[in-house]
């Protein structure tokens, strides 16, 4: 029984990996769109896939099935929003 459990668990765990694999640029820009703040980014689209930080200055980028969305973050004022292609393979 804890076994099968456990099957279940991880099958979920693994939707969800690849339910945030699936996310598109466009979707990611409309569900942050009127995010004006870190918190209210954060809130709408998770913890980013990669941070830089240089003194007050942060960019956040997330990463979609379809390339990257790059907001940068001063102070706790989101700034600047832009998109990047994906890698190519």
């Amino acid at each position: 029984m804890k076994s099968l459990a456990f099957r279940a668990a991880l099958i979920g765990l693994a939707l969800l990996g690849l339910m945030a694999c699936g996310r598109t640029k466009e979707d990611m820009v409309s569900k942050a769109r009127g995010a004006t703040t870190r918190t209210e980014l954060e809130r709408a689209l998770g913890r980013p896939s990669d941070v830089a930080k240089i003194g007050p200055v942060e960019r956040w980028v997330y990463k979609g099935s379809d390339g990257d969305v790059i907001f940068v973050i001063v102070g706790d004022a989101v700034t600047l929003q832009a998109t990047e292609p994906g890698d190519k393979k």
